[in-house]
This record gives structure tokens, sequence and C-alpha cells, in this order.
């Protein structure tokens, strides 16, 4: 693995988001109307509107519509349900996003599952993760596919690539090892009952990193020129009061030892809201290849 001079070992989201927004957007001149995103969020708060509002900006500068949907805290279950049916029967909806958090009385599994695979733009229906076990990656979680993007970045050749995941939740780190798993790498997954995480990292050539605790992840942990994807969002408070976003990696230390390392913010997130982007192209090919669009 080639080591990165200093200056060059900051991973950055944003060129590699750019990217994958000019193809999106050329698909989209070429395709003309393409239906409408929905977003539906249930008594939204602050914190989703922030993602709601940055996905209505990215979705308008590539041309795609996009319809801001808010339901009513006290809505049902099946109420909800019958919404998302009549969407998936809409020739006029492209891809539907089921903003989270939602509330208690609301079960995520089951909105997910209700969305139609064929508009799962955000890859959260059961059958759109199971996909991934027989190496259909196409329409797979945002933030797994963004960390996957992240790693190809690199240069690195996917096959037969070390690759330890610390974390493994079903929307990040369980897919995105089985996406690379289906590239041919070599994928150990740790989590929070296993023994010694740093025995792992240490020898990988690539470790990600999504666990949700600040700077889990220190300059001993990593391999001299591995690289190191850092998915953690975690807001911390500061001896003089004031907030800031941190990653699971403490960036700074490991930065001397990595050769490529992604910064909290601005690494993994920009690609994220690209990829889902990216989906709603996917998801049209493969409505127009079932006969759903002309």
């Amino acid at each position: 693995m080639t080591k990165q001079t200093a200056d060059h070992r900051h991973l950055l989201g944003a060129p590699i988001r750019d990217r994958i927004l000019d193809e999106v957007r050329t698909y989209v001149d070429a395709a003309g109307q393409m239906g409408k995103i929905v977003s539906i969020a249930i008594d939204g708060t602050a914190e989703v509107e922030v993602y709601i509002r940055n996905q209505a900006r990215i979705a308008a500068k590539v041309g795609l519509d996009f319809d801001q949907q808010i339901w009513p805290r006290d809505i049902t279950q099946n109420v909800c349900k019958t919404r998302i049916q009549q969407m998936n029967d809409d020739p006029s909806v492209l891809g539907i996003i089921i903003q989270r958090p939602l509330p208690s009385h609301i079960n995520i599994r089951s909105l997910q599952s209700a969305v139609h695979p064929l508009k799962d733009i955000e890859g959260m229906n059961p059958a759109s993760i199971g996909n991934i076990v027989y190496s259909d990656i196409a329409l797979v979680p945002c933030t797994a596919a963004a960390s996957v993007e992240m790693i190809k970045a690199t240069g690195l050749t996917l096959a037969g690539l070390e690759v330890v995941m610390i974390g493994h939740s079903e929307i990040v780190g369980r897919p995105a090892a089985m996406m690379l798993m289906a590239e041919g790498a070599t994928v150990t997954i740790c989590h929070h009952m296993t023994r010694s995480v740093a025995m792992h990292s240490r020898r990988a050539d690539v470790v990600l990193v999504a666990v949700g605790s600040p700077h889990f992840i220190g300059p001993d942990m990593i391999k001299p020129g591995a690289a190191v994807i850092d998915i953690g969002i975690n807001q911390i408070t500061t001896d003089d009061g004031t907030s800031r976003i941190v990653g699971d990696v403490d960036t700074a230390a490991v930065t001397e030892v990595a050769g490529w390392i992604t910064p909290v913010p601005g690494g993994v997130g920009p690609v994220t809201v690209a990829v889902l982007m990216r989906n709603a192209v996917i998801a049209h090919q493969r409505q127009r290849q079932s006969g759903w669009r002309t």
C-alpha cells in the first residue's frame, strides 16, 4: 500500500460527491421527466428538516423533482402503509424516502418493507439488502455505498483487500461488509462482543468504523499506511461549552499513521446524499426494464 504524504491523507467527500452528481445530472438531462422523489417525515424535528433541505437542494441541482411530505405525529401504522402502497402504485413517484427518527408507535422496518423494491432508493427494503448476498449491489443503503465509494477513491484494488468493519448495524456495517465481499475483499466484522478490536484492525488494509463513539479509534489501532473510513457522527461539547461534530476516529492522531483518512464532517456524509440521487437513477432504469416506465 502506498503511503500518502501528510497533505494528501485526508480523503474528502466533495470531489467524489461532485463526480457522482455530474453522472446523475447527465442521465436526468437525457431521460427527461423521471417522476418525483417523495420524502416522508412524521412530525419532523429540526434535525430531520436539515437533512430534508439538503436532499431537496441536491435533487434540484441534478434536476430531480422532490416532494416533501410531513405527516402528523398521531398517524397510525396502517395509514402510513396505505399511503406508501398508493405511492407504489403511482407512476408519478420515482422513489420514496422514509426520514428517521419516527415516533415510537411507528415500526420503521414495517414501513421500509412496504416500499416497493423498485422505488426503494434508500436501499432499506429487506429485499434490497438481501440482494447484496447475491452480489446485486445496485440499490443498497446509501451510507454503506458511500463508504465503499470512499475506499474506491483511494485507488486500492478491492479484490483480495483485507478489510475490517467495526460496527454491525443493519443500515451501515452489515451491508457495507457484504458489498465489499461482493467486490472480492476479505472482510472481518467487529462488534461490541469482539474480544480485541485492535487485534483485528491493526492487520487491516482498510478500516471502516461506525459505532457512534467519539474518538474510538486511535493511532495504535491502525496499521501504517492503511485507509481509515470514519462513518461516525457524534456531537460533543468542548471545554469552552461549544458543540462540534466529530467522528469515531481520533483524526488528528490517526492522520500521522494512516495512508488515507476521511474527515468528519466532510468525508462520507457528502457522498451519502449523492448516492441517494444515483439510486434514483438506478430505480428509474430498473422501472423501465420492468415495464413500469416507457
